[in-house]
């Protein structure tokens, strides 16, 4: 099993492709986010969310062992902020549009997983797993938010 995690947490080592590890993981989150938006309710993403958070806190232990505090190569917890970001969007099911949603919560997610605004970088203080997952978690309702607002606006236009 403990070697079972860190592939897990690097999601079967795409946390060791080269340049922003973080955005990788983001980037392949959005293929069962995809899936999982399309063909079920909003409570589907809050499944996902949680169990991508369970994984992370899950993982964490034995992929700080193996890679030290806070790994780059863990991106299991951007999959669980990516999800929040998607908590009741709406896909439609017109690819060339739900590609457009995807991008756009994909952008305003790493925008604040890298800043860290708002307390997000302060989080990341909390032990253990919690520490690692949490402030994306934190990300991922910011950038809901913002989706949310700019649905908003865009519908009013």
């Amino acid at each position: 099993m403990p070697k079972l995690k860190p592939i897990l947490g690097s999601f079967f080592n795409a946390g060791f492709l080269p340049n922003a590890p973080g955005t990788w993981g983001s980037f392949f989150a959005l293929f069962p986010i995809y899936f999982v938006g399309l063909y079920s309710p909003w409570y589907g993403m809050v499944l996902l969310a949680i169990l991508f958070s369970y994984i992370t806190v899950w993982v964490s232990e034995e992929c700080e062992k193996e890679w030290g505090g806070d790994p780059s190569p863990l991106v299991m917890d951007e999959f669980a902020g990516q999800a929040v970001t998607f908590i009741a969007i709406p896909f439609s099911g017109i690819l060339s549009q739900d590609l457009l949603l995807l991008f756009v919560g994909f952008i305003f997610f790493r925008f604040f997983d890298i800043q860290k605004p708002l307390g997000v970088n302060k989080l990341q203080e909390i032990p253990g797993g919690w520490g690692i997952l949490v402030d994306d978690l934190l990300a991922g309702v910011y950038a809901l938010i913002c989706m949310q607002g700019l649905l908003y606006i865009l519908e009013i236009i």
